[in-house]
């Protein structure tokens, strides 16, 4: 039998082949999972968030009734910390909202656009302490110390034979403005003062890639997880789309890239439109990962074998399908996408998804 390290190379290994085109024994397949692992533990999601050592542990532990996964796509609950990614503020169960409900995004006009000026004449990281400070109004010196256990919990899948997908993360710029200012605001700026918008999306660029490149440098990791969330190409208009959206992503692809890093892309919505961009990217150097909104058969139609794909078993049918639904749709997939291919569920698995489905998506990688 097998010991946790032989298992840890055993699955790197694997997950580096099919990133590389190379044929593998297997298919890997990962696990994304929050609420889902919350309720599997018996954990109250008031807990769940106000602890990240628990979520963690919680996490840990039911990886391993789940079967042969190769890795872990987070390894904690990060409610508590969006406030950090999206500049919007959170509602959260036990606090704002009853101990097992889902924490919500509470996004308000928190930003103003005198707020532009001001990063332009101060810098993005001197506003940014502030705004999460004393407009969010979060409590810095409690999380701080609890996200300083994050080296350790990604040790700890290690030591238990899992890859760590996301032990460097981070989100594409314009996500900052989108979320502090609001996505309609937002959207508006971008068409009243574009050249203002991209003066301070080139400043936050700047300022936060000279952190990233620092930070890459300090974990080393394999894979890093970058998401542009309300990036998808169906938001905006083709024009706007390549200004405001495609050239951070790009700049954030390349830097990591330049870094020995992989990018591993969470792409939710419809990108279709735009698939020909990715080839603009570093070839097998990337990860798409689909959610299901973009169609998967497409991606690898326009993509070929210059990116892997990860994905997309969709929420809906971890949910409300049947394991037989999921294994056969599974099976498919992994026929259909061949090499270059890595199982997960479409973004991340819903809080009430069947337990025998997720087990079901596991074995179907394994061929059981």
């Amino acid at each position: 039998m097998k010991n946790a390290q032989q298992l840890l190379a055993e699955r790197t290994e694997r997950v580096k082949k099919t990133i590389a085109f190379e044929q593998t024994d297997r298919t890997p397949v990962t696990l994304t999972g929050d609420a889902f692992f919350a309720k599997y533990a018996g954990m109250k999601l008031s807990d769940f968030c106000a602890d990240l050592k628990a979520s963690h542990e919680a996490i840990l532990h039911s990886f391993k009734d789940f079967g042969d996964v190769d890795g872990a796509g987070n390894i904690f609950g990060g409610a508590a910390g969006l406030p950090l990614v999206f500049y919007s503020k959170v509602k959260l169960p036990g606090r704002e909202l009853p101990d097992d409900a889902l924490w919500q995004l509470d996004e308000q006009e928190l930003m103003t656009v005198a707020d532009y000026d001001a990063i332009l004449h101060n810098g993005w990281k001197q506003f940014s302490n502030d705004y999460i400070k004393n407009r969010l109004g979060i409590d810095v010196d409690n999380l701080l110390p609890q996200m300083a256990n994050v080296p350790q919990f990604i040790k700890n899948f290690e030591n238990a034979g899992y890859l760590v997908f996301a032990s460097t993360a981070a989100i594409t710029v314009n996500e900052c403005l989108g979320g502090g200012r609001s996505f309609p605001k937002f959207m508006k700026d971008m068409f009243k003062m574009p050249d203002k918008v991209e003066a301070v999306l080139d400043l936050i660029l700047q300022e936060t890639l000279t952190d990233f490149r620092q930070q890459i440098r300090a974990v080393k990791p394999l894979i890093v997880f970058l998401s542009p969330a309300r990036g998808a190409s169906e938001f905006y208009s083709p024009r706007i789309w390549e200004r405001f959206v495609w050239k951070y992503l790009k700049a954030t692809v390349e830097l990591i890239v330049e870094e020995g890093a992989i990018a591993n892309l969470h792409i939710d919505g419809n990108w279709e439109r735009d698939l020909e961009y990715f080839k603009t990217l570093p070839k097998q150097k990337c990860i798409f990962e689909s959610d299901s909104s973009t169609n998967i058969y497409k991606v690898r139609e326009v993509l070929g074998d210059h990116m892997c794909i990860k994905g997309d078993v969709p929420a809906a049918l971890l949910t409300l399908g049947t394991p037989d639904d999921v294994y056969d749709y599974c099976t498919k997939l992994i026929h259909d996408l061949g090499t270059g291919f890595i199982l997960a569920s479409g973004c991340t698995i819903p809080p009430n998804a069947k337990v025998d489905n997720v087990k079901a998506m596991v074995a179907a990688a394994a061929g059981k």
